[in-house]
């Protein structure tokens, strides 16, 4: 008995006739948790455009929790290959019944997210398939173990292309993990700006600003530098408010967040909203997006906060300076830098013309740079390239 099961999961959309005859896309993910990260929202609107552009997609994630949003209203079937070890006899029958199911799945194209995917599902299908393999990356390795770091580098031949997330991801791949430059592209992540035209600010009051980030609850989002830059602004403007949206992903340093807050006496300046469900409702209630994080890849949060029209500060790690034009459409700060990221802020408070003039060109930008259409041309381009020389 196969391993690989169908996800009975209620909503999920039929296959038409006419959209099986078409080339098949498998999405290979490490799991859907019960909370989603950027990875898996990016897994989950792959799927559901990809037979706009002429390709049929098929979703495989390795756990899935029964809670998880990305079940509840599924773009495409998905499957769960139970897999707790890449290195044990369940691993060598798990890679069996990946390899039958790409056969009859007819997969031609697998494109792996996440380590356990690229390693071991990107070399299943590798070795047993001829479909061809595509690693999409997205962060500096900041998650990496040194095995998989060893791995990384050992497979460096195993993909067809690398979808890097940032011309920074795309250099890390080169110069760290020893992929061949010709097979690493750089891929933003688009944006549907459709439903970004028409933004309606509330009022507020005279120095009443929302200062906002937006990202799930982990020490790497560097929520606690923004938290101690809160502290130094709300000195200078005492009726700003500052929040962070996203949900608790460690517990251990939500605590900390919290304490830190009484702390700095912030508690009726500082708020945590949690998990939200309606971002553009969100950032338009705000004057300033953050990014105050240790690392990133690329943050779609900045690019919804461009076409919010908000001034961005963000810190200089990962694609976020491909993003902000420091100084055009907001401010490029240092890590880790409590004086250069509440500085920032002060400046855009302090003058009001420019912070609305850059959050405007940051809208301009937007539209041009990071759109879905943008990115899932350059996908499909390389889909096309690819089949063409199987």
């Amino acid at each position: 008995m196969s391993m690989i099961r169908a996800l009975a999961v209620e909503g999920s959309r039929s296959e038409e006739a006419d959209e099986a005859a078409l080339p098949h896309v498998l999405l290979v993910l490490d799991q859907f948790g019960k909370t989603l990260g950027g990875g898996e929202r990016i897994v989950l609107r792959l799927a559901a455009l990809l037979p706009r552009y002429g390709y049929r997609a098929s979703i495989l994630t390795f756990a899935a929790h029964p809670e998880s949003p990305g079940l509840l209203t599924p773009p495409c079937p998905i499957f769960v290959l139970p897999l707790h070890r890449t290195y044990d006899l369940t691993a060598l029958k798990a890679g069996l019944d990946l390899k039958r199911f790409l056969k009859e799945q007819k997969i031609q194209i697998v494109q792996t997210f996440f380590e356990s995917s690229d390693l071991w599902g990107g070399l299943v299908a590798k070795v047993t398939s001829s479909a061809k393999l595509i690693w999409s990356r997205r962060d500096m390795g900041i998650l990496r173990d040194k095995k998989h770091s060893v791995a990384y580098r050992l497979m460096s031949n195993v993909p067809d292309r690398v979808f890097a997330v940032s011309e920074q991801v795309r250099q890390h791949c080169i110069e760290v993990d020893g992929i061949d430059p010709s097979r690493v592209l750089t891929i933003y992540n688009g944006l549907d700006l459709s439903d970004w035209h028409s933004v309606t600010r509330p009022a507020k009051r005279s120095g009443a600003s929302v200062i906002t980030t937006v990202g799930n609850i982990r020490r790497v989002k560097g929520h606690d530098i923004f938290i101690r830059s809160a502290a130094k602004v709300l000195s200078q403007f005492p009726d700003a408010s500052f929040s962070i949206a996203g949900e608790v992903l460690e517990p251990d340093y939500f605590a900390e967040l919290q304490a830190l807050v009484g702390e700095l006496n912030l508690s009726g300046r500082f708020h945590f909203s949690g998990g939200i469900t309606n971002l553009r409702e969100h950032l338009t209630a705000a004057d300033i997006f953050v990014l105050p994080s240790r690392s990133e890849g690329f943050s779609n949060a900045i690019v919804e906060a461009m076409a919010a029209s908000l001034p961005v500060v963000a810190t200089d790690v990962g694609g976020n300076a491909e993003a902000v034009q420091d100084g055009v459409s907001g401010i490029i700060v240092p890590s880790e830098d409590v004086a250069a990221l509440s500085a920032a802020i002060l400046h855009l408070l302090s003058d009001a013309p420019k912070a609305r003039q850059m959050g405007l060109e940051g809208k301009r930008l937007a539209s041009e740079r990071f759109t879905t259409d943008a990115m899932m041309t350059q996908i499909t381009s390389v889909y096309s390239s690819l089949l063409k020389r199987r």
